[in-house]
């Protein structure tokens, strides 16, 4: 149960729709956002939040997501049920691109079917049958026109209006050559088409020298159009071919409805499932705009403990002003079932009940909720809000009479299983009775083991929840020095209303305020200073836990950089210490090799007094040095290890002072816009040229000898010297014929019908970008007549794009106002 109905716009889900709708791209998914309800069935809502989780990543991760040709069909499929209905060449049209679109869409989650279990689920029996798209293709061509093939008797009639009409256009210009010979019309009059008729302007003093008939005249009365005698039995016989292949176009068009009829529950069913999709990604879409993520879903237990939760459509309002939100962190469980917010009015304690009460109804809506994925929630049965001013005079209710008949049905109908969402508990009646049914009505609300999230500026209620088990205080921040809040919750003590600080910041006389203080009493005054002191202390000391957590935290980053330097060094000093000892014993085994030389020597000379003291000398000068050698090993192994880490330190201070210098510079690359004289390279290609001219949206790019308009979002600026290599390296002849190719596969026309305003901007866009880079003069745009609003689209994209030199309607006989004809300044 949603109490009341307007619980929606109290919260703020309205808006959330609305921005679902317009992220839709098609009615079938406009239309199922429209329908979304909360639900309370937890399997139903599992498989609605997995779903919109996977459509997420598949959104961010996936490239070749389709997204072209969502057309809503259904309503023509729909009229074929009754016999003798059938598709016109647009609907056949439609129903051609928004299969291939059904089709597209099935064998990409075929593709990614393991990865994403819950999308692939909805493809399950859906069915778009190629025999339709093939049987279409045979009818009509890429254009949406009626194939001259597609009956033998249709390609006859045709040929014989083609034949006809020649005849007719060579018999005017016969009659109009000699009209103009006989001074009847003007030396550059044409002929023209006025109700489906070849005519001839004439000025309206000779239109009896013309015999015909007039059909038309024009808006000042001075020229007549007249069908000259001589071809109205020929364009009467073009009327009739005309009549004829309409019938044979019906014909057609009712003989392949008939052969689709047996397929249409299972063409309407791909179309629900298309529409499912739209649906799915319009909630993937919302939760990427707004960090939604999929949090850890319970059954068994209520209770919410939403970790970093922010108000969307807050977020959304906040960002247009350049600000941040500041996200909140909730937690109502079974020993904390209601949350007591207090604290400073415009504080936020409002906004943090709205959060609670959207992002539950959100989750239960299949809409993922905007909080960090460790966020814990679980399911309610009901939600019940009591906000706002409520009074009316045709029921001669009261603000406060509204709030007790609010009260009334959340005591009436709220169990364990409910969430309730009260603003300014207690309010609009005199403090001493409103408080006191405010404690009561919460002491019930307690006893009936309700969650909920209350604000209330009454001292009894922040008292009864301070000495009540299953009920917690919480309050939201203010900055005393400042006199502003700070728009963060802390849970566990009351919140002082601030009423005398804010008072004083807004000017009120300081005789007042301290008449003021003398009448609410001492106990008040004193009991908001404990808060105000409470409040002031716990900032202080959660600053220095802050900057003591930070301290540690660099202390031991920095410990187990020393630890694993001095696993270096130490294995350093064991190798020069490996390499000082082999040293030493070969040196020692020189020794050795000399004093056996010379007890040799002193053996052979007979031990004579010079030789035996030459000899003992000799000896006393290598102990001397293999001494001198041991003493200076460890001073040879600490010198060097002080050499090591000195060219450490250098190093790293190196490293640290170039990271730093290319952080800037890259910083300073990427702040600077393009601007003219720049060089660019265009993405996705190996064009690049020089920086003529740039707006918002297009800038005109010199390439080589040739100066052509590039979208500004495909341009990424180069530096000079990469400017120069890839001129070098860019192979010209290759690149010339690259262009040559391309004008040779270049198409001039375009049809858009049935294209969303979006589409028909990227591809109008695309073609004049095309026919000015290639050199073309001349582009025809087919957006048909309808309502004119896709000719009104193109035609105001016209006026604002570059390189435009005209553009105007078709000639009257092939197409007019359907058409749209450009000429480029190329």
């Amino acid at each position: 149960m949603i109490y009341p109905t307007t619980f929606e716009q109290k919260v703020g889900f309205d808006r959330v729709r609305e921005l679902a709708i317009a992220s839709c791209l098609c009615p079938l998914g406009e239309q199922r956002v429209r329908d979304v309800k909360f639900t309370t069935d937890p399997s139903t809502i599992f498989e609605w939040i997995e779903q919109t989780h996977e459509m997420k990543t598949i959104c961010l991760m996936e490239d070749n997501f389709p997204t072209d040709g969502f057309i809503d069909i259904t309503p023509a499929l729909k009229k074929l049920q009754i016999d003798g209905q059938w598709l016109d060449e647009n609907e056949l049209h439609q129903l051609r691109r928004s299969l291939e679109t059904i089709k597209q869409l099935l064998n990409f989650i075929k593709r990614v079917s393991e990865k994403y279990p819950s999308i692939a689920k909805l493809a399950t029996g859906v069915n778009y049958y190629p025999y339709v798209i093939e049987r279409i293709n045979s009818i009509i061509d890429r254009f949406g026109r009626i194939k001259d093939n597609a009956s033998p008797q249709l390609a006859e009639i045709r040929v014989s209006i083609r034949s006809k009409e020649a005849s007719v256009s060579k018999l005017v210009q016969s009659i109009l050559r000699h009209a103009r010979e006989g001074g009847i019309v003007d030396s550059d009059a044409q002929p023209t088409v006025r109700e489906g008729r070849v005519v001839i302007p004439v000025a309206a003093a000779n239109k009896r020298k013309l015999k015909g008939i007039v059909h038309d005249e024009s808006a000042t009365g001075k020229t007549v159009f007249i069908e000259p005698v001589e071809v109205v039995e020929l364009n009467n016989e073009i009327r009739e071919l005309e009549y004829e292949e309409r019938r044979e176009i019906v014909k057609i068009l009712i003989e392949f409805t008939d052969n689709i009829r047996p397929y249409l529950p299972d063409l309407l069913s791909a179309y629900d499932f298309m529409g499912e999709i739209d649906f799915i990604r319009a909630k993937a879409l919302v939760a990427i705009e707004f960090e939604g993520s999929k949090p850890i879903l319970s059954s068994d237990t209520t209770g919410i403990y939403l970790r970093q939760a922010r108000h969307p459509i807050l977020q959304l309002s906040l960002k247009k002003e350049g600000k941040k939100i500041v996200p909140l962190d909730i937690q109502l469980n079974k020993q904390n079932r209601i949350l007591l917010i207090s604290g400073p009015n415009a504080g936020g304690k409002s906004v943090c009940l709205k959060t609670v009460g959207l992002l539950q109804y959100m989750l239960q809506c299949g809409f993922l909720p905007c909080t960090l994925e460790n966020s814990e929630m679980g399911i309610f049965s009901n939600i019940f809000i009591d906000i706002g001013d409520e009074q009316s005079i045709e029921n001669d209710l009261s603000t406060y009479s509204s709030h007790l008949i609010n009260m009334k049905q959340i005591l009436r109908s709220s169990d364990e299983q409910s969430l309730i969402l009260i603003d300014e508990f207690g309010s609009g009646t005199e403090p001493t009775a409103g408080g006191a049914i405010a404690e009561a009505i919460l002491q019930e609300l307690r006893d009936k083991g309700t969650y909920g999230v209350i604000t209330t500026h009454y001292s009894n209620l922040k008292h009864f929840a301070a000495n009540t088990p299953g009920i917690i205080n919480g309050a939201m921040l203010f900055d005393i020095e400042r006199i502003e809040p700070l728009f963060k919750l802390e849970i566990g003590k009351p919140g002082s209303s601030f009423a005398f600080e804010i008072a004083r910041k807004i000017g009120l006389p300081e005789t007042v305020l301290n008449e003021a203080a003398n009448k609410v009493g001492s106990d008040y005054i004193t009991f908001e200073k404990h808060l105000r002191k409470i409040s002031r202390d716990k900032r202080y000391w959660e600053k220095k836990r802050d900057s003591i957590r930070l301290a540690n935290k660099r202390a031991e980053e920095a410990e187990q950089k020393l630890q694993k330097e001095l696993e270096e060094l130490e294995k350093k000093r064991k190798e020069i210490l490996a390499a000082a000892k082999k040293e030493a014993q070969e040196i020692l085994a020189t020794v050795n090799k000399q004093i056996e030389n010379t007890i040799r020597i002193i053996k052979e000379s007979n031990a004579e007094k010079n030789q035996t003291k030459k000899a003992r000398e000799e000896i006393e000068k290598l102990k001397t040095e293999v001494t001198q050698l041991g003493q200076d090993t460890d001073a040879l192994v600490e010198r060097k290890m002080e050499l090591i880490k000195q060219r450490q330190a250098r190093k790293a201070s190196k490293k640290n002072q170039k990271t730093t210098n290319e952080h800037k510079a890259q910083v300073q690359k990427e702040e600077k816009p393009i601007e003219p004289g720049d060089k660019v390279k265009v993405e996705g290609s190996d064009v690049i040229g020089e920086v003529i001219s740039i707006n918002e949206k297009t800038a005109s790019i010199a390439v080589g000898g040739m100066i052509t308009v590039v979208k500004t979002k495909k341009l990424k600026r180069v530096s000079s010297g990469e400017f120069q290599n890839i001129a070098k390296q860019k192979p010209k002849p290759a690149g010339n014929f690259d262009i040559y190719k391309r004008r040779l596969n270049f198409k001039s026309d375009i049809d858009i019908r049935g294209y969303r305003a979006e589409e028909a901007i990227e591809a109008v866009q695309d073609l004049i970008d095309d026919a000015l880079m290639l050199g073309f003069s001349k582009v025809r745009i087919l957006h048909g007549k309808g309502d004119g609003i896709l000719r009104q689209v193109v035609r105001d994209l016209l006026k604002s794009t570059p390189g435009i030199k005209w553009f105007g309607d078709e000639h009257i006989e092939f197409g007019g106002a359907g058409i749209t004809v450009v000429e480029l300044d190329v």
